[in-house]
């Protein structure tokens, strides 16, 4: 019987790809996004942090001023983001799955408070639009770049795994989505790929394991 054939659209770690192939799968992996670091001022910070990524976050600690910041509290977005920057020393007040969770804790609590929200390029507007409708104090500085890299599929694959709905729309530059099952990491990634197919699974947990742990499931 051949094997069940996945495509994950960024490069997984050993243990990730490891729990893939373990369960019989043959696994393709292709980084359809890469980000860049930019270069920001820590100027004009406000009393709270906001990341709504990962790599915002990452982008941050690599600043020679970062020690300035660790006074105030983060609110932020995703348990990795929340590790990463309580393993540096700050206080994470609130995280949260999604943004829009977020955006509701903070207008409903913290409306009271300003804040600096660290963003990427092509970050979603709930943040900003919610923040900004509550009347809350804030600015935004952007700290890193999200560049599409679409690449050609040859292979014939039944199944993408999705990360990101930057990553959705770099796959569909080149490629076309037919019976394939689509596993999405999160909510948002999975209304990237609203108007393409139904055919989609999200993740309970907005998390690579999570998704690869539904893979499972799914063909088991």
């Amino acid at each position: 019987m051949s094997k069940t054939v996945i495509l994950s659209t960024k490069t997984l770690s050993d243990i990730q790809r490891l729990e893939l192939l373990n369960a019989g799968f043959e696994v393709f992996e292709e980084d359809f996004i890469s980000t860049k670091k930019q270069q920001f001022e820590l100027n004009s910070i406000n009393d709270n942090l906001i990341f709504t990524s990962q790599n915002a976050a990452q982008s941050v600690l690599e600043n020679a001023n970062v020690d300035d910041l660790k006074n105030k509290n983060v609110f932020c977005v995703g348990l990795k983001s929340k590790i990463l920057l309580s393993e540096a020393g700050f206080n994470v007040v609130a995280y949260t799955s999604y943004a829009s969770d977020l955006a509701e804790i903070i207008t409903l609590i913290y409306s009271q408070e300003s804040y600096t929200f660290f963003s990427g390029n092509l970050r979603k507007e709930t943040l900003p639009k919610a923040l900004a409708a509550a009347g809350i104090k804030f600015n935004e500085i952007q700290v890193y770049e999200t560049l599409l890299t679409p690449i050609k599929i040859k292979e014939k694959i039944d199944a993408i795994l999705f990360f990101s709905p930057s990553g959705v729309e770099s796959y569909l530059k080149n490629n076309v989505i037919k019976k394939e099952i689509c596993f999405c990491i999160g909510e948002t990634t999975a209304e990237a790929l609203d108007k393409t197919t139904k055919n989609i699974i999200v993740a309970d947990q907005p998390s690579i394991e999570d998704v690869i742990e539904d893979v499972i499931e799914e063909y088991k």
